[in-house]
Formats: C-alpha cells, structure tokens, sequence
C-alpha cells in the first residue's frame, strides 16, 4: 500500500494525465512524447527548484496529504451515563454549558487560556503579516495564545539595524500592540526567535522596548528561505538579504527583482538557511539568558525529528526547567516548506505524541521537572483537541493550531472586502449582508464592547466565532465524558479502533477496553 501520492499534488499545480499512474514513481503508466509537462516531473523539467514549494509561494499555506498507518481518527473518544467528575452528579447542574475548557501553563509564570488552543508561529510570510490584525485580535478577544514567528525583525524593510542589533523595527511593534490594544486577562503573545533573531537582538528589543514577556526558542531550521512573501521594494534590500544568508526567489510582481535576476545578480540560486545546532550546555545558557533580559515564560518549539531527539527535548527542557514545550509532528501544515519534505519526512504526530507520553512519565517516575507539553501537527477540530490531551494526560495541556487559527482570520478579511465590494458569494449571502447578521457571534461580540466593536476587523470577529466553536464542541465531548474540567481528561476517556493504533499509542483495543469492569458487573 501507498501512503502517499507523488508527481501529482494541488499544492504544486501538478497532475497527471491519465487516472491510473504508477503507484511508486507516481509516473503516468503510460507517458507521452507531446505532453506539455503537467505533471510534477514535467514542470519541474521548466520551473526547476520553484516546484519545490506550494504555490504561490509565500501567499498560501499548505498541509501535508499523505495517510500514516496511525493517526488521530483511529481513536474513539468514550462516553459514560455515570458518574460527573469535577461537578456535582446532579442532573440540573451536570450540564455541557458547565464545562471549564480552560488551562493554566507554565511554571513559576502562569499563562491561562480561556481555551486550549493557539496559533502557530506567524512569521515573516505574506499571510501572515497581511492577516495579522485579525489573527492578533481575535487571539485576545477568545483568551488564547497567538506566536509571532521567526525573522519577523530580519524581514521588516523598515527596521533600524545599529551595530549589528536591531534598535527600531516597526513591524515587530506593530504586531505585538496590535494583540496587546485587545488582550485581558487570559491570553499572551510568545515572541519565536530563531538563529537571525538571536543576532539580530530581538529578544533583547522586545523584551525591553515593547514589553514582550513571553520568548519561544526553535530548535533545527534557522532563517527561512523567502521570495514572494516578501515586498523587496529595492534591488539593495533584496541583495542585503542574499548576503545574509537567504534564498531570494523572483517575485513575479517585482519587475526590478526580476530583471536582476536576469541579469545574474544572484548567481548562487541556493538554499543557504542556518541550521540551529542542539548543544545541551548551550540549551541551558540560552533559557537563562533569555530569562535574564526579562523573559517570564519561556517555551521551546521542536519539530518531527528522530526519537532521540525528542528525548533531547524533553530531558533538555526538564533540566531547564522551561514553562512549555511544544511538540511538532510530521503530517501538519507549513508556509514556506518543501512540499515533498512535508509529506515525507518526520514523524507522525500520533507516534510523536506517543513517544513523549512515554519519556514523560519516565522522568516523572524518577522524580524530575516535566514542563507543560502543547502538541502540534494536523489538528483543526474539537475532537482533535479531545484527543491530543486525554492521550497525553497529564502532560499535554493544549494543543498549537496552525492553518486552523488562519483560515478565520482570512475568512473574516474577506468577507469585510466582499461586502465592501457589494460581491458577496451566495453561500455567504445567504445569512445576510452585514457582519451582524453574516457572524453568528457579532451580537455578543456587540453587548461586551459596545461603540468598540465597531473596532474590531472582520478577521478577529472570524477567529473569535472559530474559537467558540471549538470551546462549546470541546464542552459537549466533555460533557458526554463526563468530565468537566480539562485538567480531568485523560487516556480513559479513549479507544483504539485498530489492534496497531493500540500497540503505537498504549490505549486499549475497543474489543477489550472496560472488558474486566463489564465481567464484573455481569458477574454479580
């Protein structure tokens, strides 16, 4: 059987020409002099390496589509008709609208969130600065995390460099105001650094200068590749970025780039991204550095590598005694990556997750530091959500959406140009043409910020009516759970639906779970 599907994919606008290609190469079975090339092989032959990333690069975003043997859907989520645990047994109160979904992380220095959820790393790309509003606000009005990814410093045109650090950048600034103008009391903004940000002192600026308290080291890839997301208003800035250390693809709208690049004025055409070494010595200096300059929280994001690795982070993490540790695994989303390195390298989220539950309970068993551990890498839903922390109890308190907390955003930003435009589309307009009857959330978005709603981007009203929608799922799960804090999740409220789902992540076969409970009861 194969997983995946190559030579062919919506994220590379390949496909191929016939219904029934070879299952390995993913070749059409038969292939035909006179093809214009539609395939991924084909177009690659005239578009070369930009075939290697999801297109339009640096304007979409892209999730992996290749099927594992395991994942998230093999679990079943368990319901009782008794019992009521952390709420009165009684009928009239055990009610889903009872449900708490919220959840405290981190160590000395507490972040609580109203739900379990926050964003991915929102860094330098297009989608991401452009949607920025919507995604910072509607993180602050639903009380939940939103992460400012990596070398937004390196990639702000305006940015003040003196010495070597940066002293001004105004995009950095704009986006953490932007969150702060709306946060109360659950929520935070984590500011990611990578290998450019280091040097580049942005922990230090933003620490100091705007207030961030909350800083997110990255293991592995250091700067991104960057091309299109990018509005590289002059040839000088363009080459100031290739010299340090960056690919530069042509943005087909910048005619000045291109016809530099016509003219060989970046002639190594070359991926050239800083690659963050793991060193445990070094770990330690960095978490107390950044704790140093001010850092109250402090997180590590680690991705899908080897399960030695993962080991790494765990154990690095415990020793440090950082707040939260996030976990990344194989088959999730990206803006910038390879298309083919998304679908076939790393390891699943569901094995990852599996891993880390297991190394977890061995420190705890000997008595060590386990910091709070997030999970990463596919999630979308409130069954999701369910899932990645009754599997991961007690260790997994929430769960990192990426595309998920964007489409909102952009969804939201839309509608509000739609409008506008007097171009709504029918499936939209069908609820209405204004925000407050197109949003089923506007009116208590209303009643709560009166005059300011008005305020509010159509984007963050998006991602708040999302966020909603995952909070009231979660309580109804819950709910049927009978569970009615997060905090009382755990691996008992699951079922594998496979025999391999059951020896990859520890929870019984749905054949033999409850199965010495239910003799007993019979037995009686």
């Amino acid at each position: 059987m194969n997983y995946g599907r190559p030579n062919a994919s919506a994220a590379t606008g390949t496909k191929n020409r016939v219904q029934d290609p070879a299952v390995y190469s993913g070749i059409c079975s038969v292939c035909l002099d006179g093809c214009p090339g539609i395939c991924e092989i084909g177009k690659s032959s005239y578009r070369g390496r930009e075939v290697l990333y999801p297109q339009p690069f640096g304007k979409v975003t892209a999730g992996a589509t290749k099927e594992y043997p395991v994942d998230y859907s093999h679990l079943n989520i368990m319901g009782t008709c008794v019992g009521a645990v952390g709420m009165d047994a009684d009928s009239d109160k055990a009610l889903f609208t009872n449900v708490s979904t919220e959840v405290s992380l981190g160590n000395k220095h507490k972040v609580n969130l109203k739900v379990p959820i926050f964003t991915g790393a929102l860094g330098s790309t297009n989608i991401a600065r452009d949607n920025w509003e919507g995604l910072a606000i509607g993180a602050a009005i639903s009380g939940i995390m939103v992460v400012i990814g990596e070398n937004v410093v390196g990639m702000d045109p305006k940015a003040e460099i003196k010495n070597g650090k940066v002293v001004n950048s105004p995009e950095l600034a704009r986006r953490v105001k932007t969150f702060n103008d709306w946060k109360e009391v659950h929520g935070a903004i984590i500011l990611q650094q990578n290998v450019e940000d280091a040097r580049l002192g942005s922990p230090e600026y933003a620490v100091e200068k705007l207030g961030v308290e909350c800083l997110e080291l990255k293991w592995g890839q250091g700067a991104k590749n960057i091309g299109g997301e990018v509005k590289l208003n002059t040839l000088e800035r363009a080459l100031e970025l290739k010299r340090r250390g960056y690919v530069v693809l042509p943005d087909p709208e910048d005619k000045v780039i291109q016809k530099a690049f016509k003219e060989g004025a970046f002639k190594e055409f070359e991926r050239h991204s800083r690659l963050g070494m793991v060193e445990y010595e070094g770990f330690l200096r960095s978490v107390e550095y950044l704790r140093k300059i001010g850092a109250k929280f402090v997180s590590l994001k680690t991705g899908a590598y080897r399960i030695a690795d993962l080991a790494r982070a765990i154990r690095f993490a415990s020793d440090a005694q950082i707040d939260l540790l996030t976990i990344d695994g194989a088959g999730g989303g990206t803006g910038m990556s390879p298309w083919r390195m998304m679908n076939e390298w790393g390891i699943p989220t569901i094995y990852l997750e599996s891993l880390a539950y297991k190394f977890a309970n061995e420190l705890k068993a000997k008595g060590k530091y386990v910091p709070d551990i997030a999970m990463a890498g596919g999630f979308s839903l409130e069954d999701h959500v369910f899932k990645a922390i009754a599997l991961g109890a007690p260790f997994v308190k929430a769960v990192c959406m990426g595309r998920a907390t964007m489409i909102p955003a952009m969804v939201g930003k839309n509608i509000k140009r739609w409008i506008d435009d007097e171009k709504l589309p029918p499936e939209i307009k069908k609820y209405g043409d204004s925000p407050e009857t197109i949003f089923v959330s506007a009116e208590s978005l209303k009643a709560k910020y009166g005059k300011d709603f008005k305020k509010l981007p159509l984007g963050a009203i998006g991602m708040f009516t999302f966020c909603d929608r995952i909070q009231l799922g979660l309580q109804q799960l819950m709910a049927g759970a009978r569970k009615f804090a997060i905090n009382y999740l755990d691996r008992s409220d699951l079922v594998s639906l496979t025999k391999e789902a059951s020896e990859v992540t520890g929870i019984p076969y749905v054949m033999e779970s409850d199965m010495q409970e239910a003799e007993r009861i019979l037995s009686e």
